[in-house]
């Protein structure tokens, strides 16, 4: 069963009156707990096919079937309702929020969901445990390295349950020792939990750890 269906997508962005492609009629099949590394030239539209595939962006044209839903059809509160439930992310840059503590930013997601106070520390201390941070609930973000501040973040993209995990250069401003451990997070988060995994990474070493690996060049994908 595929998780991820991307069916002759366009993305066009305007810049005044130019229009400038991004994507050009891009097909892709995702099967049920994947791991897909994505990798490619700077700008050859990596990060807005992930976002496509997470709804955070629409394309021009052509379906993303995510789970069944074509979430191209999708808008506004029923969008963002399904991301929810359905897309944890992984950024480059982590995006916790400094004056929250792990438990607290791994939280957030979990007050758009109808669920008591108990039994969403609950689950964010299940996920912060299973990433290896279980002593670090109370830690705020400058209190903790790099490494472990993606950790806290992949926490977060977790904490919802969702059925796909999409990183986005999610070792690019690690050290070595600290990425390995991340790459070997996602990694036991697709073989155990059976996560769907789409990462973007500009390094062929992180690639090696995905079941098959694509190339984007300016918005044409091959193997």
């Amino acid at each position: 069963m595929a998780s991820v269906e991307v069916k002759k997508v366009r993305k066009v962005y305007q810049r005044d009156r130019q229009e400038i492609p991004v994507l050009d009629g891009l097909s892709l099949e995702i099967a049920d707990g994947d791991f897909v590394g994505l990798m490619g030239p700077s700008g050859s539209g990596k990060t807005t096919l992930l976002n496509l595939i997470g709804g955070i962006d629409q394309p021009t044209s052509g379906d993303v079937v995510v789970g069944g839903t074509n979430i191209a059809a999708l808008d506004g509160a029923k969008l963002a309702k399904w991301r929810s439930r359905n897309i944890g992310f992984i950024f480059q840059l982590y995006n916790l929020i400094p004056v929250l503590n792990a438990l607290q930013n791994v939280e957030l997601p979990l007050l758009l969901v109808r669920m008591s106070s108990k039994e969403r520390k609950e689950r964010a201390k299940n996920v912060l445990s299973l990433v290896g941070l279980g002593d670090r609930l109370k830690h705020y973000p400058r209190q903790l390295s790099g490494g472990q501040e993606q950790r806290v973040a992949i926490a977060r993209a977790l904490v919802s349950d969702p059925s796909v995990l999409l990183a986005d250069e999610p070792t690019g401003d690690l050290d070595r020792k600290s990425g390995e451990e991340i790459l070997g997070i996602l990694e036991k988060l697709n073989k155990e939990y059976k996560k769907t995994v789409v990462m973007v990474t500009h390094d062929p070493h992180a690639a090696e750890r995905a079941h098959r690996v694509l190339n984007l060049d300016k918005g044409v994908l091959s193997n």
